[in-house]
């Protein structure tokens, strides 16, 4: 293939756009969390430095960091310092910004991977199960309790659910830790807090369009041919719902990530939910800056995996909305 087909070849059209559109995005979200940190009341100098402290040491520390020359001159400076990978150092405890994420980054990442993999391992085979027992009106108690306890648990916010997961089963009844990353039981309560609500909200569609698979002409044809159910809806029905599912998973995703800020603070994780909620207390720029850089794009990054993934299983449908 020569480089000009190459070049107008879907995929590569279709990554090329893909990859504009995250750099895009980056760039609104760098913007974003540059100017609107600067807009929260209150002096981050003053804060970091005490109320007692003289004003002449508070205007040297100010020029010291830049802080009061005029807005345009500061955002060029934190970009060039962005393109040198220096995201600045702490107000606070005046550590490397870049060290902070380093050493918290993978304990967040670990929670919120493993929560969406949860999401997905539950949430895929619950809908086409919860279709399978109620599709045509079958078994109406059933579709009532599916539906109660599904929408209840989907309008729940995470920190709720953190707080009554902690009263019950580590303060109640003792089985997991409290709060803190020892060992694998702590993962469970974290896990549990970020996972509960979207896979509530996405089992409830997978049921929904496997309610549709199943009600198609070639899912009638094979069980007139007295295929056995198990083939009939792992191997027909469950990969014509993976799609959708997926879809509706990638669009979860930004809010599972957010919602690691304030169940981290309730675990006292070590990640960088936490680290970003006292540093907001605290008026930290550089760290708040920062967390909000890396979670953006991890959330980009996470939706252009699965915008990728969507492609490769459905590549006609996928490629076509470019």
């Amino acid at each position: 293939m020569s480089v000009p087909q190459l070049l107008r070849h879907p995929w590569t059209v279709f990554l090329g756009r893909r990859t504009v559109r995250l750099f895009l995005s980056l760039g609104v979200v760098l913007t974003a969390s540059f100017a609107m940190i600067r807009l929260v009341p209150g002096d981050p100098v003053r804060a970091a430095l005490g109320v007692d402290a003289a004003p002449a040491l508070v205007a040297a520390r100010r020029h010291d960091l830049g802080l009061d020359a005029p807005f345009l001159s500061q955002y060029r400076h934190y970009l060039g310092g962005l393109l040198h990978g220096d995201l600045g150092t702490s107000l606070t405890t005046g550590t490397p910004v870049a060290e902070l994420v380093r050493t918290r980054l993978p304990a967040t990442l670990e929670i919120a991977g493993l929560a969406f993999l949860v999401t997905l391992a539950v949430a895929l085979p619950g809908g086409l199960l919860a279709a399978v027992r109620t599709r045509d009106g079958r078994r109406p108690r059933t579709e009532l309790a599916f539906t109660a306890v599904t929408a209840g648990l989907a309008g729940v916010p995470d920190f709720v659910l953190a707080a009554g997961l902690t009263a019950l089963l580590a303060v109640g009844l003792q089985l997991l830790p409290v709060a803190g990353a020892a060992g694998v039981e702590s993962f469970v309560l974290p896990v549990l807090a970020l996972s509960l609500a979207p896979t509530a909200v996405l089992v409830r569609i997978v049921r929904v369009e496997a309610l549709k698979v199943l009600g198609e002409d070639y899912l009638r044809t094979a069980r007139s041919k007295r295929l056995s159910p198990a083939r009939r809806y792992l191997r027909h029905a469950a990969p014509n719902t993976a799609t959708a599912a997926l879809t509706v998973a990638g669009s979860l995703l930004p809010a599972l990530i957010a919602g690691t800020v304030l169940v981290e603070k309730v675990f006292a994780w070590p990640g960088i939910g936490s680290a970003m909620a006292q540093s907001v207390v605290a008026q930290d720029y550089p760290v708040v800056q920062a967390m909000v850089l890396v979670l953006g794009t991890t959330v980009l990054l996470a939706g252009l995996l699965v915008d990728v993934l969507l492609a490769v299983l459905d590549p006609r449908s996928a490629i076509r909305e470019m």
